[in-house]
């Protein structure tokens, strides 16, 4: 039986409220800022509602997930806007997939279901007819299956990269610029030198620590670094000398009501100019852990920071060096580099379908390269079989089928997603979210 508008409102409201409730409690401005957010378009409602799509797919009979294709490492949210640029440690800038903070073990075809439907609804918003949807899509899942069939018969899984060697057009271009930018910049504009020494600059979203919290920051700091890989730590102890240490108002819309600070630390030499800085953030629930009913899975992580860290281990190949995670307060945190070297695909210039036809098949191979391979300091373990061949059996003679089943749901739903936005905006507008009143 097909849900009434009460219905389907009901559903967003309690479906948000049960994700976001302590969240909302610890910081409501900052959940009526994100929820004015995510007020402004369809696009940015279903950006900020990943939990709202899986309280969704709780109920739905997906013929690709078996035994093992529904145990698979997935980014959890996965649209048209998490892709862009890191430095690898291996030195070398890579286009891939980005922001896993809801990055979970599930089944493959979430991620693509997900994806598929941000392209819909940003194909609706740049006023693209159906059939040119349709067939970007297309063209995004069949670059998928063809990449996955590839991983199958490769060795090297570090293969296909997207570099500055190997990629074209407008991923090329941002690569480009993530390039362009310094190290020393993002210190000019984030720190400054008080006399001999280089500290944060206070003021804007920076907030000074009292010396309880500075001393409590500085013990989980210590702890996070016994969770760099071996392989991937420092051998100068200097490295990590902590200099300077301010708590954050976040990293990001999705970061709403979660603790954050930056940190400085000394980096390779004493030199001011080669100081870096990290991020400390708490870890959130991963929307797609809600309706995994995997206690094996639930189990194995410690806390949602080292749940994120090895999610995202599992997921990019030769992540960042710095990596890791810690607790304060009882509560998990992921630290990372905050690197100049991040650049996002900017979808406001790609707007022909035929300039987009390339990008998105580009996004089909990076999305078939994250469930393909994994970091080798990744929690391999967990998954314990080869990703790439089981979701090569499950799509076995059925490639055209699996192309039409994601193409077709990923245009259902955003259709979906655009009248749940006109539904979140106006029980928003009503006062219906107690803990965030829009009035």
């Amino acid at each position: 039986m097909a849900e009434s508008h009460d219905q389907r409102t009901e559903l967003i409201l309690s479906t948000l409220t049960d994700a976001f409730e302590p969240l909302m409690k610890a910081d409501a401005d900052a959940f009526r800022t994100k929820f004015r957010k995510m007020a402004a378009d369809p696009f940015a409602f279903y950006r900020g509602s990943a939990c709202l799509f899986y309280a969704d797919m709780r109920g739905l009979d997906d013929r690709w997930a078996d035994e093992r294709t529904s145990r698979v490492w997935i980014h959890g949210d996965l649209h048209a806007e998490n892709f862009g640029t890191y430095m690898n440690a291996e030195g070398v800038l890579t286009f891939d997939v980005n922001d896993f903070d809801e990055a979970y073990v599930g089944q493959f075809s979430w991620d693509l279901r997900r994806f598929v439907a941000s392209l819909a609804l940003m194909g609706w918003q740049k006023a693209l007819p159906e059939e040119a949807v349709r067939a970007l899509a297309g063209d995004y899942v069949r670059a998928y299956v063809d990449r996955v069939g590839v991983y199958v018969a490769e060795e090297r899984d570090d293969a296909h990269a997207l570099q500055l060697d190997s990629a074209q057009g407008h991923i090329l271009g941002v690569l480009r610029t993530a390039r362009s930018a310094t190290r020393i910049a993002l210190l000019d504009r984030l720190t400054e030198l008080d006399g001999d020494e280089r500290r944060f600059r206070r003021g804007g979203g920076t907030r000074e620590l009292e010396d309880d919290e500075r001393e409590r920051v500085s013990q989980a700091f210590a702890s996070y670094l016994a969770t760099i890989p071996p392989d991937k730590r420092e051998r100068r102890e200097i490295f990590y000398d902590l200099k300077d240490v301010v708590g954050t108002s976040g990293f990001g819309i999705g970061s709403a009501g979660l603790s954050a600070y930056s940190l400085l630390i000394e980096g390779r030499d004493q030199a001011h100019e080669n100081d870096v800085i990290l991020t400390m953030k708490q870890g959130n629930v991963a929307a797609a852990s809600r309706i995994v009913d995997d206690r094996a899975v639930r189990d194995y992580f410690e806390h949602e920071g080292h749940r994120t860290v090895l999610s995202q281990r599992a997921l990019q190949q030769h992540t960042d060096p710095l990596l890791g995670y810690t607790e304060l307060d009882g509560v998990g945190y992921v630290v990372a580099d905050l690197s100049p070297y991040e650049a996002d695909l900017d979808w406001s210039e790609i707007t022909e379908p035929e300039e987009i036809a390339p990008v998105v098949a580009d996004l089909g191979r990076a999305t078939a390269k994250i469930h393909c391979i994994s970091d080798s300091d990744s929690g391999e373990d967990l998954v314990g079989f080869s990703t790439e061949e089981a979701i090569a059996v499950v799509l076995d003679g059925a490639e055209d089928a699996f192309v039409s089943d994601i193409t077709g749901f990923g245009i259902d739903y955003a259709e979906r997603a655009r009248r749940d936005h006109a539904l979140f905006v106006d029980a928003f507008r009503g006062g219906r979210f107690d803990l965030v009143s829009a009035t």
